[in-house]
């Protein structure tokens, strides 16, 4: 498994709900009965919401940037305006945008677990390290029991091949979440990068019996020949 999983985990956090199932002309018919809406009920951030929401369905990246500050320009504190904006702007790679929605967003409620994970992954891209690395520091100590801000830090020490520090934050996000193979898996990467066999092995042996499935080590099993 890749070990930037964690760290680029923004895509998966930020997705509306998951893809359409609808075929596209429903969107469109969406689109055309929202803006029929809007054209009567022009204040409500509710409508227009919805509609950035469809944008977003059906490809229209810059049309949802646009409606999202429309949004903001009617309620400059709607953090659901920031936060998906953040989306699209990471979309069109306009990542110093997305950077400040996401800091507006923090400003207004620091405790945004999402956010903060989509402010980390922004940084990355924006290549600062020292940034990112307190952000995560950060994300640590406010949210002490999730697994997955110990995995997003652990990602990135692994990406900078601080493999010490990452095996210490693998092992606390399994310690929270221990039956999740992602997790497990990317510990095992990072010994077999440092050639520590035999403790891959004791890890997945350690994965079994806490029930993570056999598929979903069957890879990495063997692997080290386990």
């Amino acid at each position: 498994m890749d070990s930037r999983l964690y760290c680029l985990c923004l895509t998966l956090s930020l997705a509306l709900a998951g893809r359409a199932t609808a075929q596209e002309p429903s969107w469109h018919d969406s689109l055309r009965v929202l803006n029929q809406q809007i054209a009567q009920h022009p204040g409500s951030t509710d409508l227009r919401l919805k509609k950035a929401a469809v944008n977003i369905e059906l490809g229209q990246w810059d049309y949802a940037a646009e409606e999202y500050g429309r949004v903001l320009h009617l309620d400059a504190r709607n953090l659901a305006a920031h936060y998906y904006r953040a989306y699209v702007y990471v979309h069109l790679r306009q990542y110093g945008l997305a950077r400040a929605d996401y800091e507006q967003l923090l400003a207004q409620n620091p405790l945004h677990f999402e956010g903060r994970l989509g402010l980390v992954s922004v940084l990355q891209r924006l290549n600062r390290v020292t940034d990112s690395r307190d952000e995560l520091n950060r994300l640590v100590q406010m949210f002490p029991d999730s697994a997955l801000a110990y995995a997003a830090r652990a990602a990135f020490e692994t990406e900078r091949k601080e493999y010490e520090t990452a095996l210490y934050d693998w092992d606390q996000a399994i310690e929270r979440d221990p039956k999740n193979a992602d997790l497990v898996v990317s510990k095992v990467d990072v010994l077999i990068t440092l050639r520590r066999y035999d403790e891959a092995r004791r890890t997945l042996g350690e994965a079994l019996e806490r029930g993570v499935p056999r598929y979903a080590l069957r890879e990495w099993m063997e692997k080290v020949g386990r």
